[in-house]
């Protein structure tokens, strides 16, 4: 019984200090509104275009389309890029690390980046050109 209490005690100290070091890395985060905003105004901005050249050049539409309906892929592609570009300000804590973790982090905003840049032009495009 005394074993048992003496454990059970052990877990509940342990949970209260990594509590309180999670609680003190969530208290020191600052965020950097300017740097964020570039960062998603690039992710957009990279996705508005690449987005704009496909739809510009692509040629005639189906004219069962409507008119309107490159509007939904000028605005869900754009989002999908900032949201790429939100990703790539939360890495930068461990892009400042340098090394292995700098590297790491590059790749996973690019990788990130890109996968969610495919989603959204799929998902801007569905029932038109991604049919």
């Amino acid at each position: 019984m005394i074993c048992k209490i003496v454990s059970t005690l052990k877990y509940k100290v342990l949970l209260n200090i990594q509590f309180q070091s999670l609680k003190s890395i969530i208290m020191t985060i600052t965020i950097e509104r300017p740097v964020l905003f570039k960062r998603i105004l690039v992710g957009a901005g990279i996705a508005l275009a690449l987005i704009s050249f496909f739809l510009f050049t692509a040629g005639e539409p189906n004219p069962q389309w409507g008119s309107f309906w490159r509007i939904r892929p000028l605005v869900i592609v754009p989002l999908a890029g900032a949201a790429g570009g939100v990703f790539s300000y939360l890495m930068e804590p461990m892009r400042r690390q340098g090394g292995w973790r700098m590297i790491l982090a590059v790749l996973a905003s690019i990788l990130v980046y890109l996968i969610g840049l495919w989603m959204g032009i799929v998902l801007g495009l569905d029932g038109t050109y991604w049919n």
